[in-house]
């Protein structure tokens, strides 16, 4: 049947268009030619209906535009990191008013508590002769080359020529000195007490040639070590400090006597009362103040240059603590007391004022408030610390904080850690953790939408 279909076409019926017979084509287009022109007014109209059809259509794809720009700048608002919030603390300074030292009317004068930092110094700032202070250091240099375990003598050491010509100048120049006799032998911790208790400028000797070989390179080693700590106004020109050109300051000797507690030896040497040496019975420490006031050593001198010098540690319990303060005092002229003794006494008075002076400050309370955490989306609740804060010092000292807080960026409910704080003064602290004192409220939707 689709075979014989008229105009030999294919398909389906309902897709087969009519075709319209020729004649009435053309009628159409005569039709078409007889209709007048459009008026300018049709031809406003249709433009106007085709530019209106512009603008919606440039209307809803660039409403669209927007719509898709803002659900993707609000995504990405939603997930983007929110700021850390931020823990504001305090200065604190120990409260009552600051105390008023004992420092000596006349000469040098400097102290330090150990871990904690310097009390002051007073006419400081110039090196002056030191005499037999300057003992310490050669102390400190022959046992950080020749460490001594504790209760051990060391090895033997041999009185050299140079030795005996020092003590036989010394006697004669009514120096202190150990008495030692050619060929004769003194163990490591023997010439040390003797150095140290008695003030042997002899042992100085002894123990410079059997460290260094000589004197001058025993002195070199003093004064590059003297350098290595620090200490930067002292100058050595022999190690038994008779040389008045041996110099240094207050400062500069508190930095030493510091150094010095670190060897245990030391530590132990410069706090005998009394020592036993050979050729000799029992040697007396000068320091009449052992054991007073806390006082646990350290050495005196005293000369025409130094006049009297006394270099001194001293420890006492505050707050549960062993405290250490370490003090110097130079060029107290003694008069009929002798200027060793006015030294000491001077040293002792120095001593007791700082201990005076030194307390336990709780700076914080358990549950006390410690800072403001503050966040960017505007909440705001206090942090307090979870034990008590101790520090150590004299009033007027500031004490310093040291906050550490892991990140906050939302809502934490009252009691929630948020991180650590220390105080302390110098080198010492206490640390103690920081908790929320109340519940810290997140970001409202509007806020993340719109930061």
């Amino acid at each position: 049947m689709d075979g014989n279909d008229s105009g030999g076409k294919r398909g389906p019926a309902h897709a087969r268009k009519p075709a319209l017979p020729r004649e009435n084509e053309e009628r159409l287009v005569a039709l078409g030619r007889q209709l007048p022109p459009p008026s300018e007014d049709e031809l406003e109209i249709v433009a106007g209906l085709r530019s209106s059809r512009r603008r919606r259509r440039l209307l809803t794809w660039g409403t669209t535009l927007i719509v898709m720009a803002l659900g993707a700048g609000a995504i990405a608002q939603w997930v983007r990191p929110l700021p850390h919030a931020e823990l504001t603390s305090q200065v604190v300074r120990l409260p009552g008013t600051a105390p008023t030292f004992a420092w000596p009317s006349s000469g040098e004068s400097a102290a330090a508590v150990v871990g904690v930092g310097a009390v002051g110094q007073v006419r400081g700032s110039q090196s002056v002769p030191v005499a037999g202070l300057a003992e310490l250091l050669t102390a400190y240099v022959v046992l950080s080359d020749h460490r001594l375990a504790p209760g051990a003598n060391g090895p033997s050491i041999p009185v050299t020529a140079d030795a005996l010509a020092a003590y036989q100048a010394g006697q004669a120049g009514q120096e202190a000195e150990v008495p030692i006799a050619a060929g004769e032998s003194l163990t490591e911790l023997e010439a040390l007490e003797g150095l140290l208790v008695d003030s042997g400028a002899d042992m100085a000797t002894v123990l410079a040639d059997w460290d260094a070989g000589s004197v001058t390179a025993f002195v070199a080693k003093m004064n590059a070590t003297a350098s290595k700590l620090g200490l930067v106004s002292t100058h050595i020109t022999d190690p038994s400090g008779v040389d008045p050109a041996t110099t240094s300051t207050a400062e500069d000797l508190v930095r030493l006597g510091e150094a010095s507690l670190s060897i245990p030896v030391l530590g132990q040497i410069v706090s005998l009362a009394q020592a036993s040496v050979p050729m000799t019975t029992v040697v007396y420490n000068p320091d009449f103040d052992l054991g007073v006031d806390g006082i646990i050593g350290m050495k005196t001198g005293s000369d025409s240059s130094a006049q009297g010098c006394y270099l001194f540690a001293a420890q006492q319990n505050i707050g549960g603590k062993n405290v250490t303060v370490v003090g110097a005092v130079l060029g107290q002229p003694g008069g009929a007391l002798g200027p060793t003794t006015a030294a000491v006494d001077a040293g002792d008075a120095l001593v007791r004022s700082v201990f005076a002076a030194l307390h336990s400050f709780t700076v914080f309370a358990p549950g006390q408030e410690f800072a403001q955490m503050d966040t960017a989306w505007g909440s705001t609740a206090p942090v307090t610390v979870a034990r008590p804060l101790d520090v150590l010092g004299w009033p007027g000292l500031v004490a310093d904080l040291v906050v550490r807080h892991r990140p906050v960026d939302g809502a934490l409910p009252s009691g929630s850690p948020v991180g650590t704080v220390r105080a302390g003064v110098g080198g010492t602290s206490t640390r103690a953790e920081l908790r929320m004192g109340s519940a810290l409220s997140g970001p409202g939707v509007w806020w993340r939408l719109t930061r």
